[in-house]
């Protein structure tokens, strides 16, 4: 990999949508931000304007999306459904952000990563004048594990990402894909790829307060015998969308090292288990 300077955005952008899990109208603003101060959510809603750095640091509840949170005062401010805007800040090479949201969740806009990409690439990127440190490399494997699912790094000369899944319902099955950055553009892999559940789960996630904003027009929903609202994008869009949630949790590694990175059934939990796993 070639060194190359800290990346911000050139310009602020703005999109507005509706949050996944509450249902709530939120705002988000992207901000140009000065090199060496990685990528800080802004919660301008809530008193004193506290800022949660994006990093492993500040995980919280990983039910279905990563959330982050920060203390402040008696306070606590978070912020939820983080990882496909941090998946296009990585795909994009944006290392320094200030994003400001006035709601606790990120907006699921489409479902995928695409909006946020498309985003960026109208403002622009701006290099900035500090070099950005370069990854190290793994040396040494490590996995965590749940039942039969897992989340592994494994030495490796170059990043890649690699993703497993294995559902009963017909249409989706057994998936497998390999990605990796320096072969194809994230932006036409990874990031068109929509979030994905199943009908019949639908009525009892909404009952345990989740899933609330989710419709036809933000996730692919499948029946027992069929997509609910096709086309797919990809054959396989179900193990891109997996491989997009992995990229966005594991950016929340400063200086993620280089590896092949492996997960099987996995989750936004082993996910960050993994990334934990990382920082120590």
């Amino acid at each position: 990999m070639t060194a190359r300077s800290q990346q911000t955005v050139q310009q602020p952008f703005e999109r507005t949508g509706v949050a996944m899990h509450s249902g709530n109208p939120v705002q988000v603003r992207v901000l140009p931000a000065p090199a060496n101060t990685g990528r800080n959510f802004v919660r301008v809603d809530l008193p004193s304007t506290p800022t949660i750095p994006a990093t492993i640091l500040q995980v919280g509840q990983t039910t279905l999306s990563t959330e982050l949170a920060v203390e402040y005062g008696a306070l606590s401010a978070t912020v939820r459904t983080v990882e496909h805007l941090l998946a296009a800040l990585t795909g994009m090479g944006i290392d320094n952000a200030r994003i400001e949201i006035d709601g606790g969740e990120v907006p699921i806009l489409d479902g995928s990563a695409l909006p946020w990409v498309e985003a960026i690439a109208e403002v622009g990127i701006q290099p900035q004048a500090v070099p950005k440190a370069p990854a190290p490399v793994l040396k040494q494997s490590t996995t965590v594990y749940q039942d039969d699912a897992f989340a592994a790094a494994i030495p490796s000369p170059q990043l890649r990402f690699t993703y497993g899944i294995d559902f009963e319902i017909e249409p989706i099955g057994k998936q497998w894909m390999s990605w990796s950055p320096q072969d194809e553009p994230f932006e036409q892999a990874i990031a068109p790829a929509r979030t994905f559940g199943l009908a019949h789960q639908v009525e009892y996630l909404r009952s345990q307060g989740l899933i609330k904003g989710g419709s036809l027009d933000n996730a692919l929903v499948c029946g027992a015998k069929d997509w609910l609202n096709p086309p797919l994008r990809f054959s396989n869009e179900p193990v891109r969308h997996k491989l997009l949630d992995l990229v966005g949790d594991l950016s929340l590694v400063d200086r993620l090292p280089i590896a092949h990175y492996i997960a099987y059934k996995a989750s936004h939990h082993l996910h960050t288990r993994l990334a934990h796993r990382l920082v120590q």
